[in-house]
């Protein structure tokens, strides 16, 4: 049988009311002990247990919704140097679409949590905006000295070859995310 529910208790309440085993003479009481926390997740297994402690099965919870049209999630690109940075931005100028340039470092605790956030962002933009990223640590001096950067995550928006803002993110990533957010649309006109 397959049951389509918003979560794995619905989805245990409805077997309650329609399985009779599980209205005898116990009082119809039990209680829903789950493997892994909520409803909605792919192969969330779930077992059913009476009131008298005994188990009664599985419930497997097979459904998954979300909008599959839209990727939830766009990797960056890396920029490894001067010409990749030279290339990009005149793509980005003779296509007249802005990118979002997220200079890192592999040690940076809070660019690495960035990283993956940026990349859900990418995907709210995708394909109006472009997002890369560069590794302090495995690029020239030179091209950190273009990008002006002193510290890090620092997130840079370039349009029309030029750099237009920055944010620089060494406070809360939603935060951050909001603040980048808000860079974007004051440059996407």
């Amino acid at each position: 049988m397959a049951v389509l529910a918003p979560n794995s208790c619905v989805l245990y309440r409805e077997l309650c009311l329609r399985d009779p085993w599980m209205q005898q003479s116990n009082g119809g009481g039990c209680s829903l002990v789950s493997s892994r926390g909520g409803g909605g997740l792919a192969g969330v297994s779930d077992k059913v247990r009476t009131k008298r402690g005994g188990w009664r099965g599985e419930v497997k919870v097979e459904a998954f919704w979300q909008d599959v049209s839209r990727p939830t999630s766009i990797e960056m690109e890396a920029i490894s140097g001067i010409d990749d940075l030279d290339e990009i931005l005149r793509q980005s100028k003779d296509l007249a679409q802005p990118i979002v340039i997220d200079w890192m470092a592999a040690w940076c605790r809070k660019c690495i949590y960035m990283k993956p956030k940026l990349e859900k962002l990418a995907a709210e933009y995708h394909p109006r905006i472009k997002f890369y990223f560069i590794d302090v640590n495995k690029v020239s001096q030179a091209l950190v000295k273009r990008g002006n950067i002193s510290k890090m995550p620092t997130i840079q928006i370039w349009k029309d070859g030029e750099w237009k803002a920055e944010v620089i993110g060494g406070h809360k990533a939603w935060l951050v995310l909001d603040e980048v957010r808000e860079m974007i649309q004051k440059n996407m006109r």
